[in-house]
């Protein structure tokens, strides 16, 4: 008993420091590159503002090497308006640019740069004679262009008595040999370097140039020499590139999302402490202490990771704190479970760590399926959402199976073994879940016939069957955040007018919606472009007092894509774990009844969609796949009960009672898993910003309805199916 005890102290002591460790580098980070602060963790767009833009190669069958040119000459000219801009491939024929705005910059025009960003740029290097050819209209050729540039950079010549400032030239191994042959050809003349049909240098070749390296000297001032590099160095787009999507994103609203997220983090990880202490007395409080080193092992996991965070990211967080909850919630309950069956408590906690772990494991290895689908056919912000549902994912099993088993342990050694102190379950009140279940299913059924209805009505009424968002439809959509509430009245008799004229469309095709608790008003039109859409944004700066306007364009071909992929989702994660569950219970019936409980989910949220119309797109598919992936994690547990109970069976039980037994031991846990993970999304939609009030909406509504089809619909659909396949079986 002693040395239990010394090894707990040990356990706890080391927890500590490494708890206190956590907190350090999160606070003022570690080393030289300060490591693990928390300040230090990168903003999506949507939370530091900026622009992202996409762009699709119209080039026929471009080489690796063309796009990886173009997206080196893209991110030079990146680094011009932010050195942490980023470019990156998408697909075989996107380029995608994410440019967030600088920290305390106050001139970041977003428009200009998303103007500037994509044109092909025309860089020429030409001898005096095809010079006069170009001045004179006629046609010329010229002795090379940007791509055969592979590097300038400005710098300062000292060497001399004055000091000059100069561009150093490094030229690719075809370059080097055309500047060899313009400079031998044109010693004691001009090589002009133009750039779209202007000068942007006219040195004097003093000397054949055949290294490959050159130097442009006698430059006004170390400003110039920085300018005429980045003009060089950018150059022209060795392929050709046609704009699909883009997105302004204004900084303010990501900070308000920050800041209320956080508090909204904060209070609903307090209710849920309160609540599990109240409902698990002594395994509440180091559930609510392990609850905490996984907040903290997030954040660190997010920082080091170097995770972008995003406010669909944000939103995944305060999720995965309430599904961090269930491992314990599961664990608990059997303890419960063992200590009524007259199991001393350090017994208890053994063997009911033993027996939730096939729970546990199952439970979150299919919601990491759903998660890394997300992922893998996710876009933008929706990816960010997804990694911290992974991370979360992962740190909730492993602070249940390591810190809160280190921490019961530890309190048993400590002599806290009453069992007052961790409950003694009640035998649970077995009802008729099976017979009962077909009156759920009549009520399922007519939930998603209403759903289907309305979508004809929806058809007849706004021309759509779904509320389709921008992202599902393509188009303009700019938010204007005005100094004072607007009516919806308010804003087509007086916004609306200046818009339509300002960009051309007719004033009835403008689509207006207010956004609720703001002062924010959102303008939907077809695709504009940008100089249509930069005029609407001077014109509405002109007329009407605003402290912030973003906006976001998406093309269709964009937008179907979208459509394509939201469906391809659900079908994936659904057939992985129909194949996972199939595998791990031994028996294809519960893979189809699980699977088919999902789709019964996410018909009843969609129903949701139709009838209440609120906006289908990217976050819907980040809500889809949630609703799958955490639903589906309540209905391992009510399978992995059946199964053992099959298992343990006596001779007078039938399947019918053992699956009723099943879902009644387990009614407890989803009851509890279910609404600690609705008090955080509950208290994020209450307080979250207005971007997130939809999403976290169905997300509650998603969580009761997998809480409902787990307990009413999943364990009768299989003992449903497991009669009637016997029955031919037998035949």
């Amino acid at each position: 008993m002693k040395k239990a005890r010394n090894k707990s102290i040990l356990h706890i002591i080391i927890l500590l420091l490494l708890f206190a460790g956590g907190v350090y580098m999160l606070v003022a980070g570690v080393g030289k590159e300060k490591t693990g602060k928390v300040t230090d963790i990168p903003l999506g767009l949507d939370l530091n503002g900026g622009l992202s833009v996409t762009y699709e190669i119209k080039t026929p069958d471009p080489t690796s090497e063309e796009i990886a040119a173009t997206i080196d000459k893209l991110q030079r000219r990146v680094d011009e308006y932010n050195p942490e801009g980023e470019v990156y491939q998408e697909g075989d024929d996107r380029i995608t640019v994410e440019i967030p705005k600088p920290s305390g910059s106050s001139d970041f025009d977003a428009r200009e740069i998303l103007a500037e960003l994509g044109q092909p740029g025309s860089l020429e290097f030409l001898d005096e004679e095809n010079y006069e050819k170009y001045a004179n209209g006629e046609e010329y050729e010229y002795a090379l262009n940007g791509s055969d540039v592979k590097n300038a950079t400005a710098g300062v010549d000292d060497s001399g008595t004055i000091k000059d400032y100069v561009v150093a030239l490094q030229f690719t191994d075809e370059g080097t040999k055309k500047f060899a042959d313009i400079t031998t050809a044109n010693v004691d003349k001009i090589v002009y370097i133009m750039y779209d049909g202007g000068i942007a240098s006219a040195p004097r070749v003093n000397e054949p140039i055949t290294g490959g390296n050159a130097e442009i000297n006698s430059i006004g001032s170390y400003e110039e020499a920085e300018k005429l590099a980045s003009t060089i160095k950018i150059g022209a787009l060795p392929l050709e590139i046609e704009q699909l999507q883009y997105n302004i994103v204004g900084a303010k609203l990501g900070q308000d999302a920050i800041s209320t997220s956080l508090k909204a983090g904060a209070i609903g990880l307090g209710i849920v402490c309160i609540l599990m202490i109240i409902i698990y007395l002594v395994p509440g409080v180091i559930a609510s202490m392990a609850l905490i080193a996984y907040v903290l092992l997030m954040l660190l996991v997010l920082s080091i990771n170097g995770t972008t965070l995003t406010l669909p990211g944000l939103a995944g967080i305060v999720l995965s704190i309430g599904m961090a909850v269930d491992a314990n919630v599961i664990i608990f309950t059997r303890i419960k479970e063992e200590i009524a069956e007259n199991k001393g408590v350090k017994a208890a906690v053994e063997s009911g760590f033993s027996k939730a772990l096939s729970a546990i494991l199952d439970g979150n290895i299919t919601t990491l399926i759903a998660a890394f689908v997300l992922a893998l056919l996710g876009t933008g912000s929706i990816k960010g959402f997804a990694s911290t549902l992974v991370i979360g994912i992962i740190l909730s099993m492993f602070t249940a199976l390591v810190v809160t088993k280190m921490l019961l342990n530890a309190a048993v050694n400590f002599g806290i073994t009453s069992e007052k102190a961790y409950g003694r379950a009640k035998a649970p009140k077995i009802i008729g879940y099976v017979k009962n279940s077909k009156i759920c299913f009549v009520i399922s059924a007519l939930a998603i016939i209403a759903g289907l209805v309305f979508l004809p009505i929806n058809k007849a009424k706004t021309g759509n069957i779904l509320n389709y968002s921008l992202e599902f439809t393509g188009g303009t959509s700019t938010t204007v955040t005005f100094d004072e509430a607007y009516t919806l009245e308010r804003a087509e008799t007086e916004v609306a007018p200046v818009i339509a004229e300002a960009t051309g469309v007719s004033q009835g095709s403008i689509q207006i919606q207010v956004v609720e608790d703001s002062n924010q008003v959102i303008f939907k039109t077809t695709e504009l472009s940008e100089e249509a859409a930069a005029n609407m944004e001077e014109a509405i700066k002109s007329a009407f007092s605003v402290s912030e306007i973003t906006g976001q364009s998406i093309s269709s071909t964009i937008s179907g894509e979208m459509k394509k992929d939201a469906i391809l989702a659900i079908i994936i994660s659904s057939v992985l774990m129909l194949i996972y569950i199939a595998i791990r219970f031994s028996d294809v019936k519960f893979g189809i009844s699980a699977v088919l409980a999902l789709l019964h989910d996410v018909m009843v949220v969609f129903a949701l969609y139709s009838i209440a119309q609120l906006s289908v797109g990217n976050t819907f598919i980040a809500c889809m796949l949630t609703i799958v992936g955490y639903s589906i994690n309540a209905t391992i547990i009510i399978f992995d009960r059946v199964r053992e109970n099959l298992k343990n069976k006596d001779n007078k039980e039938t399947v019918e009672e053992i699956v009723n037994k099943s879902i009644a031991q387990t009614f407890t846990r989803t009851i509890y898993t279910s609404l600690t993970t609705f008090v955080m999304v509950l208290v994020l939609f209450i307080m979250g910003v207005p971007a997130l009030k939809e999403f976290t909406f169905t997300l509650m509504a998603g969580i009761l309805c997998g809480a409902y089809s787990s307990i009413c619909i999943t364990a009768p659909l299989w003992y449903i199916l497991k009669k009637n396949l016997s029955k031919k079986e037998k035949k």
